[in-house]
């Protein structure tokens, strides 16, 4: 097991794909043939970003998407053939990269953290924690995020503090146990494949 502390302060900033926005990059992964990091080498990524007016969402064929509001209400994602409701905060939504979305605000601007991945190259799960229970963490990487104010949580016998804003990665070799023991936290979760 590696533990990580990721500080706020070391995230980098990046603008969203259709240049609408910026991304607050929280971590992730890219190929280790690539060159460069790129949209083209991406393997996973984990990030933060305000929605503050609407748009249309970033066009990534091959890449799939988990969404969810951490601050504010009232978002939906409209494509030409469903639509995705995070209207209240904590709702996981899950998306294709490809897929024409645009944004509605329906109460304002919102922050959302986001967990993509390569289709095919890793499999991701994203969840609020928000109650002290136990879960067990797979073989993979994991990212807890705080994003309203400190949390607390257990890692096997292990209790850790995570700052607003900070992210505890999580890199297991074989499966763990995770309890939240207080405030709120985001679990994103990656298994690479292959």
């Amino acid at each position: 097991m590696k533990i990580t502390l990721l500080k706020p302060e070391n995230y980098t900033r990046s603008p969203w794909k259709n240049g609408g926005g910026i991304f607050t990059d929280i971590a992730d992964a890219h190929r280790a043939d690539a060159p460069q990091k790129s949209w083209d080498s991406l393997l996973w990524r984990f990030a933060s970003t305000p929605i503050v007016a609407p748009g249309p969402f970033s066009h990534m064929p091959g890449i799939d998407r988990l969404q969810m509001v951490v601050d504010g209400r009232g978002l939906v994602l409209k494509s030409p053939t469903q639509e995705f409701d995070e209207r209240e905060a904590f709702t996981t939504v899950r998306f294709a990269g490809e897929l024409e979305i645009v944004t509605e605000l329906e109460a304002g601007p919102v922050e959302v953290v986001n967990l993509m991945a390569r289709r095919g190259a890793a499999e991701i799960d994203l969840v609020a924690l928000r109650e002290p229970v136990g879960r067990r963490l797979a073989a993979g990487a994991h990212l807890v995020y705080a994003p309203r104010g400190e949390c607390r949580i257990r890692l096997d016998n292990e209790d850790l503090a995570i700052p607003r804003n900070g992210t505890l990665k999580v890199e297991l070799a074989g499966p763990s146990q995770l309890a939240l023991v207080s405030g709120l936290a985001v679990l994103g979760s990656i298994r690479l494949l292959g």
